[in-house]
């Protein structure tokens, strides 16, 4: 019997990633393209010009399958994890009739107006995405999340006309709502031709990029955490029920049908804030890194390893990028004097990191009055073993991260493993497809250095450093 193989299709936020797996969930090849800087026309408007969103997954696919050394007859079928919060308009025959606005674009956050006669549907990235694939006007049900008429606890749309009436969207501009692993639809001769990708397989139906990402790193019951180290940084734990008008967390659909996906208070610019020290040191710093034949992220993990937890006293609040209600708050560090050099300001970095998932992940269990017994790290910070030993100090749990990092794609290969039956349910799926690399164990002492700081001082830090922020910010703003 010859071998399997699945598409799993990544589009995020800076690039479209086209992932091809076997059933165990290995990496066979894949292909990669950079999205377009966002065209910004004026404040408040911000869009994927063009066709981009399409456009670099067409790219993707193309490098992908060049790549592919197996039979594409054994290919079995696409999963698609595209950006969730964005909206895409369609005129009559599906094509865009405008740009697609991004998550960060202002009307997304507002009720749709019909403003553009062309518009005939009104979809997510995802509904897009499947017609350019199928032709066919499906989408999932758990990309819906935001100023959409949808009933979140049956995950259909609303049977209430005033819903429609408040969201300004009516029912006939709207996709056909389908669960997580269920077959949306099959690729066209023309989606074919563009992509590379074999004719008449299935489409497969996932979720928001969040929620597939969790399914990818096998987050499957709520005694164990996702920590996402990105640009934005969340944690996540799964449930079965919909909680609403929650204080600490918001409920989410997960990417499996009937389950929601909890998550925590984030930390905006998170990982791009390690990327802006490094790049503060310079060029003369890289290069060293270069003749040494390491990464400058690497340089400062091996400074940072020998810097005491707690950083002698070093603190970093991750405010670099302020919430809109509280345009006043600002990054701090705190607690300098002689002994502190760059290592430490890393070290500090990532332990403000840490300190605060910890803060917001614990305030989030409390209020759903769960235990965790176990976190799992993803993205590109948990490549450090320096980070990855932090975050197991600071939450005094195992933490683990897993051999593919890259989550989201394998998050959407785990759905189309079910849909076509190659496993009989997610969780088997997970079993059979998700694999852990390596698990780092909480040191006691260091534990209770954290714990204490954190008690003591940093969970409060802000509470005295807001009030000096809000006197500067009208001289600096």
């Amino acid at each position: 019997m010859s071998k399997k193989y699945i598409i799993g299709v990544d589009g995020g936020s800076q690039s479209s990633k086209v992932i091809i797996f076997d059933l165990e969930g290995n990496i066979v090849c894949e292909g990669k393209k950079a999205l377009r800087p966002m065209h910004l026309p004026k404040p408040g408007i911000v869009e994927h010009p063009d066709d981009d969103l399409w456009h670099s997954i067409v790219c993707a696919c193309n490098e992908a399958m060049d790549r592919f050394p197996g039979d594409k007859k054994d290919i079995i079928g696409i999963g698609l994890c595209t950006i969730r919060f964005c909206r895409a308009l369609l005129k009559e025959d599906g094509t865009l009739a405008q740009p697609v606005m991004s998550w960060m674009d202002e009307r997304v956050s507002r009720p749709y107006e019909h403003i553009n006669p062309e518009v005939k549907y009104v979809t997510t990235s995802s509904g897009y995405i499947t017609h350019r694939f199928t032709g066919n006007f499906n989408d999932t049900a758990a990309n819906y999340q935001g100023m959409w008429p949808i009933d979140t606890d049956s995950w259909r749309w609303s049977e209430d006309e005033e819903v429609f009436k408040t969201y300004q969207i009516p029912r006939e501009m709207l996709f056909n709502l389908q669960d997580p692993g269920t077959i949306l639809g099959y690729v066209t001769e023309e989606a074919a031709e563009a992509t590379g990708v074999p004719v008449g397989i299935p489409v497969v139906a996932t979720a928001n990029d969040k929620a597939v990402e969790a399914l990818g790193a096998g987050l499957i019951d709520n005694s164990s955490a996702l920590i996402s180290l990105g640009t934005y940084i969340t944690g996540m734990v799964h449930g079965e029920d919909n909680p609403k008008n929650t204080k600490n967390f918001w409920t989410n659909f997960a990417s499996i049908p009937n389950r929601y996906l909890y998550e925590s208070n984030g930390i905006r610019r998170g990982m791009w804030t390690v990327s802006w020290f490094k790049d503060l040191l310079g060029e003369e710093y890289a290069e060293a890194a270069t003749k040494e034949g390491i990464l400058p992220e690497e340089r400062l993990n091996r400074e940072a390893i020998h810097v005491p937890p707690g950083s002698d006293g070093l603190m970093t609040v991750l405010d670099w990028l302020a919430p809109t209600d509280q345009p006043y708050k600002k990054g701090v560090i705190i607690g300098f004097d002689a002994r502190h050099t760059r290592a430490h300001i890393y070290r500090s970095i990532l332990e403000g990191i840490a300190l605060t998932m910890k803060n917001n992940i614990v305030d989030m269990c409390t209020e759903l009055n769960i235990k965790l017994d176990h976190i799992t790290i993803s993205g590109g910070g948990s490549n450090s073993n320096l980070m990855m030993q932090i975050f197991a100090d600071v939450f005094g749990l195992q933490a683990s991260r897993n051999v593919v990092n890259g989550a989201a794609g394998l998050g959407a290969a785990i759905c189309v493993a079910v849909a076509v039956g190659a496993y009989s349910s997610f969780e088997e799926a997970v079993q059979k497809m998700v694999r852990i690399r390596d698990t780092f164990q909480p040191n006691s002492d260091n534990n209770a250095v954290y714990s204490e700081m954190n008690e003591k001082v940093y969970q409060h830090i802000t509470k005295y450093t807001d009030e000096v922020t809000k006197r500067s910010y009208p001289i600096f703003n």
